[in-house]
């Protein structure tokens, strides 16, 4: 197991590319893929990369902006999301600061969906995620 890690200015388009395969395959369009934010703030660079090459499918993928780690999840509902960010808590032995947003339902296109993650982000842990502000900036 491994997720497939994505530079962080491809970010918009990584969410559009996953965007267009659920629309393409997924009738229903229920929660078609979960977009989980972690901080992985005080850990090790070589212990991420262990947690992620234990914790994730190889359909996953991973961007990052520093400590700050998106993980985009196809056909995985928030239920199962939260089974992931488990893992990591568990792997870190911490709490990781942490939210969930799901395809379709928290927003339709790459840029509702990153500002949802940024305001979320922004009110439940005071963190801006500032980072977010180039592929949201024109919503």
């Amino acid at each position: 197991m491994a997720g497939i890690h994505f530079s962080f200015e491809n970010f918009k388009q990584l969410l559009a590319l996953n965007m267009g395969i659920s629309d393409r395959l997924d009738e229903n369009r229920a929660e078609s893929f979960t977009l989980l934010y972690c901080k992985f703030k005080d850990v090790p660079q070589e212990v991420i990369t262990q947690s992620l090459k234990d914790s994730l499918r190889t359909s996953d993928s991973v961007v990052n902006h520093g400590e700050d780690y998106f993980f985009v999840l196809p056909y995985t509902d928030k239920y199962g999301a939260e089974i992931v960010k488990n893992m990591f808590d568990e792997f870190f032995a911490q709490y990781l600061d942490s939210f969930l947003l799901s395809y379709p339902v928290d927003g339709e296109t790459p840029e509702a969906l990153l500002s949802n993650m940024q305001d979320s982000v922004s009110h439940f842990f005071k963190d801006d995620l500032n980072c977010l502000d180039r592929f949201t900036r024109n919503f």
